[in-house]
């Protein structure tokens, strides 16, 4: 009875942004096929309560790490679109200053399975911040994961790197130009299995695959 008018609430309430004719600094990382879906309104699974309660949860567990920070003296910004561009948008979540220098600062969680496993930061958020500092010339970032079930936290200190960089924009660039071709792009030979399995566009995918 509950369950069920939570999880309308949940879904009735769902209103996913139009996307703009740029990509999203977040689809770096992403499995390229499944972005061109996106940008050409392929039918996609709808995305269940519980997911959608993961990333209500996954906001508040930002917002409380801000508070923290905040109450500290080290933010300097937040919530900070990058400077308008041809290709991308898409804004970091802090920059912050520590013994006086900047740092871009990303807030993720993640499931204590994940969370015990990490030794370093996803391929996708090095990626993400990667293109934070690129656009803000900003010399380095933060990635801290908090547990979701201990609150346990761990974070990584990247560097920029600039050949990353310039690799992760030939993909964006080669993606655009797919899209405007319609051209379906390969699914990539290093995406992980997990992707394709909670893929929204899982069924598509499998109807072109067979």
């Amino acid at each position: 009875m509950l369950k069920e008018l939570i999880d309308q609430f949940y879904t009735d309430g769902f209103d996913e942004k139009e996307r703009e004719d740029k990509f999203y600094v977040t689809d770096a990382g992403k499995c390229s096929r499944a972005v061109y879906f996106k940008f050409k309104k392929y039918p996609r699974k709808e995305i269940e309560a519980r997911i959608l309660r993961i990333f209500d949860n996954g906001d508040y567990t930002h917002m409380r790490i801000m508070n923290v920070l905040f109450s500290s003296g080290v933010v300097r910004a937040v919530e900070i679109k990058i400077p308008p561009q041809d290709i991308i948008s898409g804004r970091a979540d802090a920059i912050i200053e520590i013994e006086a220098k900047l740092y871009i600062l990303e807030i993720k969680s993640c499931s204590h399975y994940k969370f015990e496993k990490l030794s370093r930061p996803e391929s996708d958020h090095i990626k993400q911040v990667q293109l934070y500092l690129h656009y803000f010339k900003i010399p380095q970032g933060i990635i801290i994961y908090e547990d979701k079930n201990t609150q346990n936290l761990k974070e990584f200190v990247l560097k920029y790197d600039p050949e990353l960089v310039q690799n992760i924009l030939k993909d964006f660039e080669i993606l655009r130009e797919q899209i405007k071709q319609n051209v379906l792009p390969d699914i990539p030979k290093d995406i992980e299995i997990w992707r394709c399995q909670y893929c929204e566009y899982r069924d598509e995918c499998q109807k072109i695959e067979n």
